[in-house]
């Protein structure tokens, strides 16, 4: 196991785990920490179990305002436009400014730290589609409680935008700052070598899924269910991407963590010594072994390479843009935004879920087509522009 946990602690976790109300989860919590061994092994459980017990109070609080009729303040935003991505970095590093130059957004713009203490949200334009950047609270090991609240931005968001500053101190140490803050919340910037995610549903027995290349480095699907056994799951699906270990499927039991497609902007490169600073960043995110963080110099101040962060996010978001069109009638002006790899399967279910049990061809014009309005099926690949027609049967 991954701290050793006694037995009468794993019941606790268990009865965290299969809690159905904030109250429940947070007694479950507190009776965790009564018993959890205060060994070593089980330090990181500890902190992320008291975090998370910070958390849901703070949800049951709001959860309560909202019951009695008060509003409170926004913390999380609702998505809108092609995708959400959360604007995120440690104090004074120009987030603010940022969100403002690229979506007109009325941030707080000020020369003193933690002027933002709740998201402002904002929609940058790129073509014909639009993404919400979402300007967050500074990260910093000063403010615990605005770190919690800026991990659930990015855990609810597309991907992230992390500000770093090339005019004071070190930006390595401020990228691996937010970067080890973001992990102990349970959302990761940088590619693992695998992922597991748990899915409660109300079939029989644990399925385990394995998806582009997953497999279990250390383990069967016996193992996998003995584990899940041991936190009273007994039904739901276990989705493995990439090599896990057993532990690693233990872990998405006790704390999950999602993994964030993520974009450093190394911002202020017009400052005086920036040139320096920007080359120890830039060796020390090539050295990574995923090669997953992009890196981007960026000025606030003068503009520098902001027109062309739309389009470094539609990339790395990897997503395309089709268009559907009725028969004898022009294509429909708002695209679809779908993962790169979407098929026409994805098109139909998304416009209407009949379509699909009543489908006899698609018509299609663009970059996948053979030739203007060639026939495919439900499984061609689409790709980014393309135009597409779907025939059913009446």
């Amino acid at each position: 196991m991954p701290a050793n946990l006694t037995a009468e602690a794993r019941a606790k976790l268990a009865k965290y785990t299969n809690a159905r109300t904030i109250e429940e989860k947070i007694e479950a919590l507190k009776e965790f920490l009564s018993v959890c061994p205060k060994h070593k092994g089980a330090e990181n459980l500890l902190l992320w179990a008291t975090r998370r017990l910070a958390e849901l109070r703070e949800e049951l609080e709001r959860a309560r305002r909202k019951k009695q009729g008060g509003r409170g303040p926004r913390i999380f935003i609702e998505k809108e436009g092609a995708a959400q991505v959360a604007v995120i970095g440690p104090p004074n590093t120009g987030k603010s400014l940022l969100v403002s130059r690229l979506t007109g957004a009325r941030t707080r713009v000020t020369p003193y730290p933690f002027s933002t203490l709740l998201p402002v949200p904002g929609m940058l334009r790129y073509k014909d589609i639009y993404f919400q950047l979402v300007d967050s609270p500074p990260i910093s090991p000063e403010a615990p409680h605005l770190a919690t609240r800026v991990a659930g931005i990015a855990r609810n968001a597309d991907a992230i935008l992390l500000v770093v500053s090339l005019a004071d101190g070190d930006p390595v140490e401020q990228y691996e700052m937010v970067k080890n803050i973001l992990m102990q919340h349970g959302v990761l910037i940088e590619r693992p070598r695998g992922t597991v995610r748990i899915e409660r549903y109300g079939g029989e027995g644990v399925d385990v899924v394995f998806l582009n290349g997953g497999r279990i480095v250390d383990g069967t699907v016996k193992d996998v269910e003995r584990i899940l056994s041991q936190y009273r799951v007994y039904r739901a699906r276990v989705i493995i991407e990439g090599e896990v270990s057993l532990e690693d499927v233990e872990l998405a039991v006790i704390r999950p963590t999602v993994y964030r497609p993520t974009i450093v902007l190394a911002n202020k490169v017009d400052v005086p010594g920036a040139k320096g600073r920007y080359r120890r960043l830039y060796e020390h995110i090539s050295s990574l072994k995923e090669k997953s963080v992009w890196l981007m110099p960026v000025s606030a101040r003068t503009g520098f390479n902001l027109e062309k962060l739309g389009e470094v996010l539609f990339k790395r978001l990897d997503i395309i843009r089709v268009y559907t069109k009725q028969p004898n009638s022009e294509p429909s002006r708002n695209p679809l935004v779908l993962r790169r790899g979407a098929t026409v399967l994805d098109v139909a279910k998304k416009i209407h879920s009949d379509l699909v049990e009543y489908f006899l061809y698609a018509k299609i014009w663009g970059p996948s087509a053979k030739y203007p309005g060639e026939r495919v099926g439900l499984d061609h690949v689409l790709e980014d522009g393309d135009i597409v027609e779907i025939h059913a049967k009446r």
